[in-house]
């Protein structure tokens, strides 16, 4: 048992997406009470979030399933500034135009989680609205008069890069002003009381309900989810191939699906609580599998995942896609496909440049590291000459060439 009286902090203390809460129980009595509203905030600095964001939009889902609205908060302001958080270095600023595209495409994938019509419909909203327009003076004079420099200097997010010595600018020295006011600004608009974010964002978030309470708002609340990392301690989300992208165009469903499978043994039932909605009794039941057994829950594991971002349908052909290659050990057609121009088969096509193309490897280099410790085989046959060609007569009769890295990625080579 949690030992929290509303529906909200119950299910997250449950399912172990609780790090920190500023006032545990004077939020867990106003959830009890009535609706509220939280938000969470994404900054535009891409076109799509990866999975180390989705542990904060389950957050939201799961907020939303037990009768709050919950705010998608876009950073269109924010991310002219760069959060300074996590980083060595100063990002790069980028065009007002790449900002406007990254947030329409990041719209996407909240509708996947939190529905915007109905009950207690979710808001989406853009921090640029209000913070685009402030009159500088104005805001250093009932803004900023409330943050101490002595304290800014102590949070980590400034401390690390001053340690380090790396240069930070003044205009990220602003984030942190920003990011709070955004807090008292959405008390103002829409009566939020909650901020949720990564642990990293604890010092921000914190501001945030400090600054509320100097400017006068009800009382704001934080709470913060872990950062996650595999039984192995790895980095969540950190593969190979790069970030696992919440955008079909940028991560297909079915490399989504086999970021899942892959799940180590020990992650299993923790990934279940955290990244699907399966009730904890059947989680329970999966997580006691033992042995091979254990594969069967890392396949609910990434259909459930799966079908949350992508839809069922998606989930069950990555599912069956995986049944034919791995326990049929048939072709299937719907592995992911890179053209590639008849001409250019003529001519001859690099091994190791076709293994960069399909997005197996991030280089040359990779690739033939790759050849090295036998982990690139084409059409199942071991590639041991990295300065090998692939020509017409490697298109197989199915009328396409397989590349595969492992014995878990493939990708299918499709001459046009």
């Amino acid at each position: 048992m949690s030992g929290f009286k509303s529906d909200f902090l119950h299910v997250l203390s449950e399912r172990g997406y609780i790090h920190q809460c500023s006032d545990a129980d004077g939020l867990d009595a106003k959830a009890h009470e009535g609706s509220l509203v939280a938000y969470v905030g994404y900054d535009c600095t891409g076109p799509s979030l990866h999975v180390g964001h989705l542990l904060s939009i389950m957050m939201l889902r799961w907020f939303q399933k037990t009768g709050h609205t919950p705010i998608t908060l876009m950073g269109g302001g924010t991310t002219r500034v760069g959060d300074p958080s996590g980083k060595d270095e100063m990002r790069k600023l980028l065009t007002y135009e790449q900002i406007e595209a990254n947030k329409q495409s990041l719209k996407e994938v909240f509708s996947r989680f939190v529905a915007y019509e109905g009950a207690n419909a979710a808001i989406m909203s853009d921090n640029a609205e209000w913070l685009a327009p402030l009159n500088y003076i104005d805001f250093l004079r009932e803004v900023g008069r409330h943050f101490s420099v002595n304290r800014m200097l102590s949070f980590d997010s400034v401390k690390l890069r001053l340690d380090r010595e790396s240069e930070l600018s003044f205009l990220e020295f602003n984030y942190m002003i920003l990011q709070a006011y955004d807090f008292v600004e959405l008390n103002r608009r829409y009566g939020c009381v909650l901020q949720m974010g990564g642990s990293d964002q604890w010092g921000n978030i914190i501001n945030g309900i400090d600054l509320g309470r100097r400017m006068g708002t009800p009382q704001l609340y934080a709470l913060t989810c872990p950062l996650i990392t595999t039984a192995s301690g790895a980095k969540m989300g950190k593969t190979a191939a790069g970030a696992v992208w919440l955008k079909a165009d940028m991560l297909s469903p079915w490399d989504y699906w086999q970021f899942w499978r892959n799940t180590e043994d020990g992650d299993v039932g923790r990934f279940l609580r955290l990244f699907t909605d399966l009730p904890l009794d059947e989680i329970a039941r999966l997580e006691a599998l033992r042995g091979a057994e254990i594969n069967e829950a890392k396949k609910v594991l990434a259909n459930e995942a799966t079908a949350l971002l992508h839809g069922r349908a998606a989930a069950e052909a990555a599912a069956e896609t995986a049944r034919k290659t791995f326990e049929e050990g048939t072709l299937a057609e719907t592995l992911p496909t890179v053209e590639i121009s008849g001409g250019e088969l003529d001519e001859g096509i690099g091994v190791l440049t076709a293994f960069v193309r399909a997005g197996l490897v991030t280089s040359n280099g990779e690739a033939r590291r790759a050849v090295a410790n036998g982990a690139l085989r084409v059409n199942d046959n071991p590639v041991t000459d990295p300065a090998a060609l692939l020509r017409a007569a490697d298109v197989t009769a199915q009328g396409v060439i397989k590349l595969s890295f492992g014995r878990k990625r493939h990708v299918l080579l499709r001459p046009r």
